[in-house]
């Protein structure tokens, strides 16, 4: 046996672990072998050493390998075990806190077993198990056990002790303990006991503690004190008691104000208890509304023909009710001229025809949450009878000035140009856009085109993409030429751009000749015209570069110019003398220069020249003849194709450029 303990106690050394359990086998160690079974879960192979070391008594190797592994739950243990509650306290201070209070509980009993009570103390304390186990460890020395009470002052002690006092019938002493132990239950309770209710109300009335007031309100019910009762049942919040004692004794007074205070279903009992006198009706209706009871309520309110209790009631009223109620009530708010409360009803009770009908005929405010309310379900009735509902709706809403509730119910009800209509009305751009985007209809695209136009669609790219591209997704190509023709005289008039005007005239004549009209004969004159401006325009870029090349040429096409009889509507007087103004002025001819100014104010006599000659040339023709400006002349706005807007001009080239 020796031999196999020396050979265990090597196995230590060696971490040997299974040629220990042959040794401890061999040896006889059953308490070994069996501890070797159970360690067999630790992860660490240390620990497991170490519980081998510590059957085998080798104290020193096991504190050791507990180290190493940092097992300081296990050395805390191996601490206890070996009675070294000093390294004990002091590990699980610094490194195995999870088990310090453990660790100050059994130090504690540890001491007590030792029967130093004095130490125990202390230890219990930082436990947290003073309450229960210095009471227990004291209980046969009362004396110290009231002075270690006295000295800590603590509340749930000193509870206990007036618990204690109190089972021994020192009432006075319990008293004192429950003051200080701030336990107004037990003292009302005491009092009570005692025969003292005044104390036992002051002290009910001073902390109004609810556990007491309740108690305090069943001695005083006991003794036939019912005010008293119903007062303290109030103060403890325990209101179904003191309604019960309210009916039981008559206490009609305080029965209302305390049934509006307490649950829904002691406002009911209380309704009953109303609901049984004839002259205490309103009440009733009163708290069945107020505890959710709203059929009860209303059976009542039209029974007794209280209306004002009808206009409060309604206000809350739902689906659940009775639909039978429910139609009264719309019955008498119709009478009484309170429409909208009576379309609210009918709504809640599915009733659409009429609830529209109301709304048309009398001209109800129309709210957002009211429409949805009216809107009638699919599958509800038939399909042609709901969309005729719909757009009743939407009439209504149109008439109000809701024009996007309009359109949402125009479009539930598959009138989808109506719907477009509310639209254009309510003047909401974006909206219009996608609503004409999404419908994918024609008529739709044209009508948000015609709709754009009339915006200021020269400083807005996207609006006169949109313009272009509805037109021609609705195949409407006589309004996009229109289009066209209305940018080709904001070039000439703004601008003087005579070169795009060209462009955007040219797609219109494109999109005319593709255009489908109803009537050949006026689509085959509208080309016609455009042919003939396209051929001005033309003209006039050609002769505006001859004056680079050719100046005579060019004042000759000129004067062919001026001789065309449908000119102005292609080609401005003002530009075309512009350019014999301008071009006579720089070659010093100022003579020249001012007869083609006379002629201009004689063909235009409100011409203002500043919109087609450069100030300064006019001024320079002026001074050079001898003759003052004069009318027409403006006021100094030297270049007209200056006035427009830089950004105008992107737009434009944007929408040339891009065909």
């Amino acid at each position: 046996s020796a031999v196999w303990e020396s050979m265990a106690k090597m196995c230590v050394k060696t971490r040997r672990l299974d040629v220990a359990r042959v040794c401890l086998a061999n040896m006889g160690h059953a308490r070994g072998a069996r501890a070797m079974r159970e360690v067999d879960k630790e992860p660490e192979r240390d620990a497991r050493v170490a519980r081998l070391a510590i059957e085998l008594g080798m104290n020193e190797e096991a504190e050791v390998l507990l180290k190493n592994c940092q097992r300081f739950d296990l050395l805390n243990i191996f601490y206890q075990s070996t009675d070294q509650w000093g390294k004990a306290l002091e590990i699980a201070e610094m490194s195995d806190r999870i088990h310090l209070r453990t660790t100050f509980y059994k130090y504690a009993k540890h001491l007590e077993a030792s029967g130093d009570i004095t130490a125990a103390i202390p230890n219990y304390e930082k436990s947290g198990t003073q309450y229960f186990e210095v009471p227990r460890m004291l209980f046969d020395e009362t004396e110290m056990l009231e002075a270690y009470i006295m000295k800590t002052k603590d509340r749930k002690l000193r509870k206990w002790w007036a618990q204690y006092m109190e089972s021994t019938g020192e009432m006075d002493v319990a008293l004192k303990f429950y003051q200080q132990a701030a336990d107004p239950l037990s003292l009302v309770r005491v009092y009570c006991y005692c025969g003292n209710l005044d104390k036992a109300a002051e002290v009910a009335n001073e902390t109004g503690d609810r556990a007491a007031c309740y108690h305090l309100a069943r001695q005083f019910e006991n003794n036939d004190e019912i005010k008293q009762a119903i007062h303290f049942f109030t103060r403890a919040m325990a209101f179904g008691n003191a309604i019960r004692i309210c009916k039981e004794h008559g206490f009609e007074d305080q029965l209302m104000n305390l049934a509006l205070l307490s649950t829904p279903n002691d406002m009911i009992e209380a309704a009953r208890h109303y609901e049984d006198r004839p002259d205490t009706l309103d009440k009733a209706v009163m708290l069945y509304h107020k505890a959710g009871h709203f059929s009860r309520a209303l059976e009542l309110a039209f029974e007794s023909k209280q209306f004002g209790a009808l206009e409060l009631i309604s206000q809350d009223l739902d689906d659940s009710i009775d639909p039978v109620l429910l139609e009264r009530c719309a019955e008498f708010f119709t009478e009484h001229g309170q429409h909208e409360r009576a379309v609210t009803m009918l709504a809640v009770v599915k009733k659409y025809a009429e609830a529209i009908s109301i709304c048309s005929s009398h001209d109800v405010r129309l709210t957002e949450d009211l429409v949805e309310k009216l809107t009638i379900p699919k599958d509800f009735m038939d399909q042609h009878q709901r969309e005729r509902l719909l757009s009743k709706l939407a009439g209504c809403c149109m008439n109000q000035g809701e024009y996007h509730l309009a359109c949402k119910k125009y479009t539930q009800a598959g009138d989808k140009e109506k719907a477009m209509r509310a639209l254009l009305k309510s003047g909401d751009t974006e909206k219009i856009i996608f609503f004409a985007g999404v419908s994918r209809m024609r008529n739709l695209y044209v009508m948000a085109a015609n709709y754009l136009q009339s915006l200021d669609w020269r400083k807005d790219p996207e609006i006169m993409k949109n313009i272009i591209s509805f037109y021609t997704k609705g195949r409407a190509l006589d309004s996009l030429a229109g289009f066209y023709d209305a940018c080709a005289q904001v070039e000439i008039d703004e601008y003087q751009n005579y070169e795009k005007a060209m462009g955007a005239l040219t797609e219109a004549f494109k999109c005319l000749t593709k255009a489908k009209m109803a009537n050949k004969q006026q689509q085959e004159s509208k080309i016609t015209e455009l042919k003939s401006r396209i051929a001005l325009v033309k003209k006039f870029i050609q002769t505006r570069r001859l004056f680079d090349s050719d100046p005579q040429e060019g004042i000759k096409q000129c004067h062919a110019l001026l001789g065309e009889q449908d000119l102005e509507s292609s080609v401005r007087f003002g530009d075309v003398y512009g350019l014999l103004i301008e071009y006579c002025a720089s070659q010093g001819n100022h003579e020249k220069a001012y007869h083609y100014i006379q002629e201009l104010r004689a063909r235009m006599p409100n011409v203002t020249l500043s919109y087609f000659v450069n100030m300064k040339t006019l001024e320079a023709v002026h001074r050079s003849v001898g003759a003052p400006l004069g009318r027409g002349v403006g006021n100094g706005d030297a270049d007209k194709s200056k006035l427009g807007e830089e950004s105008e001009e992107e737009v434009m080239e944007e929408l040339y450029d891009g065909e």
